[in-house]
């Protein structure tokens, strides 16, 4: 079987080389552009380019798909990209993480259609951060969902799903390295199931379906008038990016870890302790937190008593 791949970040990047070493053949793989990124926001090649490239394969990287676009060099880019699909020999195009709109236009081209790696248990977190909304939510379990694309966000048909328990302690980008195994092993089973004919679709439930909207830097603000419980949930969902933050008289403090405590009578964001003993303990709305990894302006990500030696807290509160 032949497979075009599309996808950008790490997760699809495993995925890939899951379908390589299982000897599928591979004659061309879509990616995004390269993006500046770092201090420097130097050109920097996608995860997904970094693997094409070193297992020797074919790689184009379109700025969009879409025949409709309003910018004349992205039509270009768009009408190229066709040209070579549809002329590239393939059965089968597998997406995980591809950042780009997929028209019907492309969703046609391979024989056997589109298929996706998607990191949830469809319809549940539906979009582009189902592992993030996952933790952040309290959910128990997340999962995999390989799925026939339609022209709808995330609601093709189910090829295959399995499960997994969220551990108390999981961040997204635990989760992520988890459910990208998973991803990868899943799309070799479904591809080789799909080889012998023996792959069936169902279609995804009306009820139940929620939507996993792109993270913002501005939403990683905790508000400790939240409970400590939703406070911790949203620290891990979003770690390692972009960080869980707050202010403390006037800094800017990123909180990478926290472990919820019990009750207290102080109003919500007074630091009730910040000593080797205790850590840096904070009352919530309901319940307290304590922080047990730091991280301030310019500094590195500490453990709670080592951040104190230069950052005193006692007595102060978050804004």
């Amino acid at each position: 079987m032949k497979i075009i791949f599309a996808g950008t970040p790490e997760f699809a990047a495993i995925a890939l080389q899951a379908l390589y070493d299982s000897g599928f053949e591979i004659p061309l793989v879509l990616t995004q552009p390269d993006r500046p990124a770092g201090r420097g926001m130097q050109l920097q090649a996608s995860a997904v380019k970094h693997t094409a490239l070193a297992l020797g394969l074919r790689v184009t990287q379109p700025a969009s798909l879409r025949l409709d676009g309003k910018y004349p060099e992205k039509v270009m880019e768009a009408t190229e990209a066709h040209a070579l699909l549809k002329t590239t020999s393939h059965d089968v195009m597998v997406v995980a993480a591809y950042g780009l709109i997929l028209p019907a236009s492309v969703l046609t081209i391979a024989p056997l259609g589109c298929i996706n790696i998607h990191a949830s248990l469809l319809p549940r977190w539906r979009g582009a951060a189902p592992i993030h909304r996952a933790i952040e939510a309290g959910d128990p379990e997340t999962g995999v969902t390989i799925m026939q694309m339609d022209e709808g966000l995330d609601t093709g048909p189910m090829l295959s799903k399995e499960s997994m328990a969220i551990a108390a302690g999981d961040t997204t980008g635990h989760l992520h390295d988890k459910l990208a195994q998973l991803g990868g092993k899943m799309i070799v089973d479904a591809l080789r199931k799909l080889e012998q004919g023996g792959l069936s679709a169902t279609q995804q439930p009306e009820s139940g379906s929620t939507y996993a909207a792109k993270i913002t830097k501005e939403e990683a603000a905790l508000d400790f008038r939240q409970s400590a419980h939703v406070i911790a949930r949203k620290i891990r969902a979003f770690h390692p990016f972009p960080g869980a933050y707050a202010v403390f008289n006037g800094t800017v403090i990123k909180i990478w870890r926290a472990e919820v405590l019990g009750v207290s009578d102080r109003p919500a964001a007074h630091v009730l302790a910040a000593n080797p003993e205790e850590g840096v303990v904070v009352a919530c709305g309901e319940g307290t937190l304590r922080l047990t990894e730091l991280q301030k302006p310019g500094g590195k990500r500490l453990p709670a008593q080592e951040f104190l030696k230069s950052f005193p807290m006692e007595g102060g509160q978050f804004s």
